[in-house]
């Protein structure tokens, strides 16, 4: 992988308002793979006090986002179909791996799974990204 598009994704993530917001660490990333890492806080709660679907996707997102994007060119998600398989544990650290298992020139899709610390699965992704060709903006 191009050392420089990764240090500029690891700074990018770093800065991200919305990794901050989460805590979302950036603690792998090589060319189709991305290691996400966030604590399930109490304010990602739903109204069951269970882990909110939507912070589990933000997890998924994050490293769907890395992954896709290490070639160095902008890639943008087309579609996430997500199983939620279990609810973790209360102040769990949670770690999602985006896979990347088919790449084109126009299209890549990847396998992104997120588990406890455990090893216990929580969720399973296959997601689709449109690989717009163009260099990533922070790259410049």
């Amino acid at each position: 992988m191009d050392g420089r598009v990764k240090e500029a994704i690891f700074r990018q993530v770093e800065r991200e308002p919305f990794a901050q917001k989460f805590g979302l660490k950036l603690t792998a990333l090589d060319e189709g793979y991305s290691r996400v890492e966030m604590t399930f806080t109490p304010d990602m709660e739903n109204i069951f006090g269970l882990a909110h679907g939507g912070a589990l996707f933000a997890l998924i997102d994050e490293a769907f986002e890395t992954a896709s994007n290490s070639h160095g060119t902008m890639a943008v998600a087309l579609n996430m179909n997500i199983t939620y398989v279990s609810s973790p544990a209360p102040g769990s650290k949670l770690t999602a791996e985006a896979k990347e298992f088919s790449c084109t020139a126009k299209t890549a899709n990847y396998d992104i799974k997120v588990f406890d610390e455990q090893g216990h699965l929580i969720t399973s992704c296959q997601a689709l990204v449109y690989r717009k060709g163009t260099p990533l903006p922070f790259l410049v």
